[in-house]
């Protein structure tokens, strides 16, 4: 995954090279306990094998199946 984070720079004339440093090194940690962390995308299951299933075990489409998939062929 590449880095997206802009590189910081604090800029001003009234702050000595450490207090610009310190400045920026609380904001990039503020960033980094702040982010969301990426969740990975849970893959959805075949809408023909989803069909077949409930074909082969009398359900109707619309009911809830037994396999963990709570929302109807909408989902």
């Amino acid at each position: 995954m590449p880095n997206r984070r802009p590189q910081l720079e604090l800029v001003t004339p009234a702050a000595s090279p450490e207090e610009a440093a310190a400045v920026v090194a609380a904001v990039e940690r503020f960033l980094r306990e702040h982010t969301p962390v990426a969740v990975p995308v849970q893959e959805r299951q075949n809408p023909w094998l989803r069909a077949a299933l409930l074909e082969g075990t009398g359900r109707e489409p619309d009911a809830p199946s037994p396999w963990g998939d709570p929302h109807p062929w909408g989902a």
